[in-house]
């Protein structure tokens, strides 16, 4: 019988400016010298992408690195630097010019990591050289991007810069995302209510017990001015000459696609739609594996990495 892929034979320490993490590398498969850099979004972890991460492993060498703050790597408060989205981009910067010295690499950026990826290209606008291509996945530039109402945003704005300060910060982290309380009224939330929506009754508590291991692997003060900083975005101020290329989700809870794509066109030399997907929700289950995860990696977006 076949071993099962585990994430867990990819994973291997991270130790970079100080601060520990883990990153995900899975080498590139016979006759293919492709590298693939992958940056995820917020709530996020090295095991919750790893379903998409074996999806574009058939391209190429695929590495995925936790950022300061997110996946259970220590937060850049650590050094006493505020993780903006600046900041978050100056590492980022680091670990490519660390990780791919003589080397070109292909760039996608999930949701906010998008965001990370682009404020790093217009920060260091050397590093666009070593660039094969750049690919969005549900990414966004703008805060008019977001569908929130305007009585939302506010509230949502108030509550992330309310729960960066360090006592509130902390207040969270014991109380609010105490495991009996995610499991008992987390589900009823808003957000979750959506992002649950179709999952059947067995895989609730699969799903539960992996968003309980989210909130508490990813730094409350990171996790909350990361989202004031996304809240007031304007990623417009500097071009990246690099063509963008996209895939949008068509019922994105988040981002209104169209608003998504005038930014981007400012932003990029060029814009090209790969897909915009039929998928229910903004991202992947918490649970997807490959299969389920592979309608985030459309046949547009395959043929290019496959020629590429």
């Amino acid at each position: 019988m076949p071993k099962v892929s585990n994430p867990a034979d990819y994973i291997v320490p991270l130790n970079m400016n100080g601060l520990q993490g883990r990153m995900l590398h899975m080498p590139a498969p016979k006759n293919h010298n492709k590298e693939i850099l992958f940056i995820y979004g917020h709530h996020s972890s090295l095991e919750r992408w790893y379903g998409l991460m074996e999806n574009l492993n058939k391209y190429g060498a695929v590495t995925m690195p936790d950022l300061p703050g997110f996946g259970g790597m220590e937060s850049l408060y650590k050094l006493g630097q505020r993780p903006t989205i600046d900041a978050l981009a100056d590492y980022l910067a680091a670990f490519v010019k660390m990780r791919y010295k003589r080397r070109r690499v292909t760039i996608a950026g999930m949701s906010l990591g998008f965001v990370i990826v682009t404020r790093m290209l217009q920060r260091y606008p050397d590093l666009v050289k070593k660039v094969d291509m750049v690919i969005s996945i549900a990414g966004f530039a703008h805060r008019d991007d977001f569908v929130f109402t305007k009585s939302r945003h506010n509230a949502y704005l108030l509550a992330t810069r309310f729960f960066e300060l360090p006592i509130a910060s902390t207040f969270f982290r014991h109380v609010i995302l105490n495991s009996f309380i995610l499991r008992t009224f987390y589900r009823h939330t808003h957000n979750a209510k959506e992002k649950f929506h179709g999952a059947a009754e067995e895989e609730l508590k699969e799903i539960m017990d992996i968003e309980v291991r989210l909130w508490h692997d990813n730094d409350v003060r990171t996790y909350m001015l990361t989202s004031t900083e996304f809240l007031t975005l304007d990623n417009c101020q500097k071009q990246v000459n690099l063509p963008i290329h996209h895939v949008g989700v068509e019922a994105d809870r988040y981002f209104d696609n169209t608003i998504v794509e005038q930014h981007l066109r400012i932003i990029f030399t060029e814009y090209h739609l790969l897909a915009t997907l039929k998928a229910g929700n903004h991202a992947p289950s918490v649970i997807a594996d490959a299969k389920a995860a592979s309608a985030f990696i459309p046949p547009k977006l395959r043929k290019l990495l496959a020629k590429m």
